[in-house]
C-alpha cells in the first residue's frame, strides 16, 4: 500500500509538471513571421526607382539626409540639451540593469562568509599576568554556499526575463522615438526659417522694383505723359510691398526663438547655412515595399 501511494504521488507530480510545461510553452511560444509575397515591380515606376537593394529616405541616417553643416550643428545641440532624451536614455540604462538582475535569478548564486577572532591570554588564564604573556590567535571558519538555486519548473523566471527584455526594448524604442522627434522638430523649424528668409528676400526685391516703377511713373506724371491714377496705383503697390516686410521679420524672429528653445539656448539669432534652394536631398525616392515600412513599427519588428 505504501509503495502504491508513493507511485501515485510520483505520477501526479509528473503529470502536473508536464501540464505546466506545456502551458508555459504555449504561453511563451513566439509568433512566426508570415511570408509576404511582394511584386517584382510597382505601377508607375521605372528601373531607376525599383533597382534591387534601393533604400528609401527612412533608411538613411539623419546626418546623411540633412547635409547642411549648420543644421547638423543645431540638431546635435538639441540632442545634447534635450531633457526628454536624457530621461529616455536613463530609462534604457535602468531597463538594461533590471534585465541583468532578472536573468541572474536563473543561475546559481555563490555566497561566502568569513569569521576571524584574535585573543590574548595570559599563562594563568583570563587573569592579568605580568610579562611575558602568551598570545594565541583563534581563526573562525570560512563558509561557502553554492547550492542556492531555484529550479524554474513552471517558467516563472523565464517569463520574468522575457518581460524585462520587453521593457528594455520598449525603452529603447521610446528613446528612438524621442530622438526622431527632436531631429524632426529642429529640421522642420530650420527649413521654415530658411523659407521665411527666402520670402523676405523676395519681398525686398519686390519693394525695390515697385519703388523704381513709382519713380518712373512720377517722372512721367510730372511731364504730362502719365495721369494721377497711375501714380496712385503705383504708390499703393509700394505700400503693400512695404507692409509685408515687418511681418516677415517678426516671423523670422519668432522662428529663431523657437529654434533657440529647441537647442537649449536663450533667444538669439540663428546662424544660417545653405539657402533653401541649395539644400541637397536624395535625387530620387526609390519605390520601396509598403510592407517594409510597416515593419519599422516596434510592435511588429
Amino acid at each position: 500500500m505504501k509503495r502504491f501511494m508513493c507511485g501515485l504521488l510520483i505520477a501526479c507530480l509528473t503529470f502536473i509538471s508536464a501540464a505546466g510545461q506545456n502551458k508555459n510553452n504555449a504561453a511563451t511560444k513566439k509568433n512566426e513571421k508570415p511570408q509576404v509575397q511582394t511584386p517584382a515591380d510597382f505601377r508607375g515606376t521605372d528601373a531607376a526607382t525599383t533597382q534591387p537593394g534601393a533604400q528609401t529616405i527612412a533608411d538613411y541616417k539623419w546626418f546623411e539626409v540633412f547635409q547642411d553643416e549648420q543644421l547638423q550643428a543645431l540638431v546635435r545641440g538639441a540632442l545634447d540639451h534635450n531633457y526628454d532624451l536624457r530621461e529616455a536614455v536613463a530609462r534604457v540604462d535602468a531597463a538594461r540593469a533590471e534585465l541583468g538582475l532578472t536573468r541572474s535569478e536563473q543561475f546559481p548564486t555563490l555566497g561566502a562568509s568569513t569569521d576571524l577572532t584574535t585573543q590574548r591570554i595570559s599563562r594563568d588564564g583570563a587573569f592579568t599576568a605580568p610579562e611575558p604573556v602568551k598570545r594565541d590567535r583563534t581563526f573562525g571558519s570560512v563558509l561557502l554556499n553554492l547550492l542556492n538555486f531555484e529550479l524554474d519548473i513552471w517558467g516563472r523566471l523565464r517569463k520574468a526575463t522575457a518581460a524585462a527584455r520587453a521593457d528594455l526594448l520598449a525603452s529603447e524604442e521610446a528613446r528612438r522615438a524621442v530622438m526622431t522627434t527632436v531631429v524632426s522638430d529642429v529640421a522642420t523649424s530650420y527649413f521654415i526659417l530658411r523659407e521665411l528668409d527666402f520670402e523676405l528676400e523676395i519681398a525686398r526685391r519686390t519693394l525695390a522694383s515697385r519703388q523704381e516703377s513709382l519713380r518712373l511713373i512720377r517722372l512721367r506724371q510730372e511731364r504730362g505723359v502719365s495721369n494721377l491714377l497711375e501714380l496712385r496705383q503705383a504708390e499703393e503697390l509700394v505700400y503693400n510691398a512695404t507692409e509685408v516686410i515687418p511681418d516677415l521679420e517678426r516671423a523670422i524672429e519668432q522662428q529663431e526663438n523657437f529654434i533657440s528653445f529647441l537647442t537649449g539656448q536663450n533667444p538669439q539669432a540663428i546662424s544660417r547655412g545653405r539657402n533653401l534652394t541649395e539644400q541637397q536631398f536624395p535625387p530620387a525616392v526609390p519605390a520601396g515595399l509598403p510592407s517594409d515600412l510597416i515593419e519599422r513599427r516596434p510592435d511588429i519588428r
